[in-house]
């Protein structure tokens, strides 16, 4: 049964092999069907909206030949799980650990990562989170450029690869989050205005049009988003998601579309028997995504925490440019270790206004902020793609894994990685492709990055691609050996001492002085001292 919507077309025919066209019927709601004898799984197809151009399905879960080609017909019941035994990983006392599929191995695919989950396991992490999988233009991208949302790219092992990632993380301990983007599309190859108001009239963000969550006609958008969170966690076994820039869903009803997802996936969770957490990327600073429905929040495990990173990264680097201006002393330090937030309603230089909203440290569990040393943003959108040296490493690592919240490393910073993560892109079109350079250096006006001009590589360069892909055999040096026994003593200790795993926020205690640039963190009835300055 071939289907989709398409409520403003007058004629809708479903393509096969580009060759034969079989009318669809109209039915309820906008929705076209279409039973196509000997069609199935592996059969090519596309739709035709009034006689148009073929268009790959909105819904495709399968697109082998890009973002271009036609979709192809997948069936979810031919593959063999053999997680079976797995009961999912809960989100409080863990450890995740971010990785680019394509920057993670030198081949790049789901089945090269599957060869490096020892690693993981012996390093002591407790999930993965992939950066977002659906089809992007050209072979390689961050992935949030993407279209085609429920299919997995192709050039990673597609659909089948993924699965077999997720099952290899189960049965080796691990739980998988992946990372989802829902607030707008890529620019290339996106083909879901044609059949429907799927963006926002009006409402838009630097990456694009808003999509259409509160518009006319949206309840059908609705569904395809939340449909598509779901069947990630159903259909891939998926055991998170980390969603991408809530701020910039724009949605005034009075159900939000993140508190209408979470209730649904808490259904969901139920009737699997795990759970299955949502994670928020969120800069608004605003607790009430993580507060419970039933006290008038939107119900989801966590969010990131970019006020954690920033201030240990301020305080061991001495940054204080863009969005660093507020941060980098021993004060703002201390708060942000024991109260998530520095701005709670404080002024903010950077954007020039008040921001953000208390967290309530008697009710709120610290497992509910997920922070990081480094992630791919925070390193990704530095001109060089440079990452921490090993000793400010070392020292945020001590803080971040003896801290109340959900720590997150990013692949390689274990061991001290030198290699860069840089930002990369494969379009296809020549009117994307040849300004990217110019576009991305435009999103960072303002962040204090003066160097980028003429030093950040170009996206479009496919070394830029392999200069941020890791080099495993940097494991064989000492110096990058000793850099990874520290985190793996580090995370023994956090598993070890439930003080450690201890979420709650106004039991954590913080000293510090401000001209010896030291800090004490207790976490009764342990402390840990660490010596900012330089000597």
């Amino acid at each position: 049964m071939f289907e989709v919507w398409a409520p403003a077309a007058t004629r809708v025919e479903v393509e096969i092999d580009a060759a034969h066209r079989h009318e669809m019927t109209r039915g309820e709601g906008g929705w076209w069907t279409a039973e196509v004898p000997g069609a199935g799984h592996g059969t090519d197809y596309t739709f035709r909206l009034d006689g148009g151009d073929p268009l790959p399905d909105p819904r495709t879960r399968w697109q082998p030949s890009g973002i271009f080609g036609p979709s192809r017909v997948y069936d979810h019941d031919r593959f063999a799980w053999t997680d079976r035994s797995w009961r999912g990983r809960a989100l409080p006392g863990s450890i995740i650990y971010e990785l680019h599929v394509g920057a993670f191995t030198t081949e790049g695919t789901f089945d090269a990562a599957i060869e490096r989950l020892g690693h993981l396991v012996d390093l002591g992490v407790d999930f993965v989170e992939l950066l977002p999988v659906p089809p992007v233009p050209g072979r390689h991208n961050w992935g949030y450029d993407g279209v085609d949302l429920y299919a997995v790219h192709e050039e990673y092992g597609g659909p089948d690869g993924l699965k077999r990632f997720v099952d290899a993380c189960h049965n080796a301990g691990l739980g998988v989050i992946l990372d989802v983007v829902h607030n707008h599309l890529g620019p290339s190859g996106n083909f879901l205005a044609p059949f429907g108001p799927y963006f926002h009239e009006s409402a838009s963000s630097f990456w694009g049009q808003a999509v259409n969550l509160d518009g006319k006609h949206s309840d059908e958008v609705r569904r395809y988003f939340i449909g598509n969170a779901l069947h990630w966690l159903r259909d891939y076994h998926m055991d998170g998601l980390r969603l991408d820039a809530v701020h910039a869903l724009h949605d005034q009803r009075a159900i939000h579309f993140l508190e209408e997802l979470a209730v649904e996936t808490d259904a969901l969770s139920a009737a699997l028997g795990r759970p299955l957490s949502l994670i928020a990327e969120s800069d608004l600073n605003d607790p009430r995504l993580v507060t419970p429905r039933e006290a008038g929040g939107y119900g989801l495990a966590a969010t990131w925490d970019d006020d954690v990173h920033h201030a240990l990264h301020s305080a061991l680097t001495g940054e204080r440019h863009g969005y660093y201006c507020d941060f980098g002393s021993m004060e703002v330090l201390a708060k942000v270790l024991t109260s998530a937030y520095l701005h709670d309603g404080t002024y903010s230089t950077f954007r020039a206004r008040t921001h953000g909203r208390p967290v309530d440290r008697r009710r709120t569990p610290g497992h509910r902020f997920v922070c990081s040393l480094q992630n791919h943003d925070q390193i990704g959108n530095r001109a060089r793609g440079d990452r921490l040296p090993p000793e400010a490493l070392r020292l945020g690592a001590a803080l971040l894994l003896t801290s109340p919240y959900t720590p997150m490393l990013f692949m390689g910073e274990e061991w001290g990685a030198t290699t860069p993560f840089l930002f990369f892109t494969d379009h296809i079109e020549p009117h994307l492709s040849v300004g990217e350079a110019e576009r991305r250096e435009r999103e960072f006006v303002g962040f204090g990055y003066e160097d980028w001009l003429g030093t950040a590589p170009d996206p479009q360069q496919e070394s830029t691609f392999h200069a941020s892909k890791l080099n495993w055999s940097e494991l064989t040096t000492p110096d990058h050996a000793d850099h990874l026994a520290w985190y793996r003593s580090l995370i023994t200790l956090r598993k070890t001492h439930p003080a450690l795993t201890n979420p709650r926020l106004d039991q954590v205690d913080v000293t510090y002085d401000e001209e010896a640039r030291w800090l004490t963190l207790t976490r009764p009835p342990l402390q840990i001292t660490v010596n900012l300055s330089p000597s």
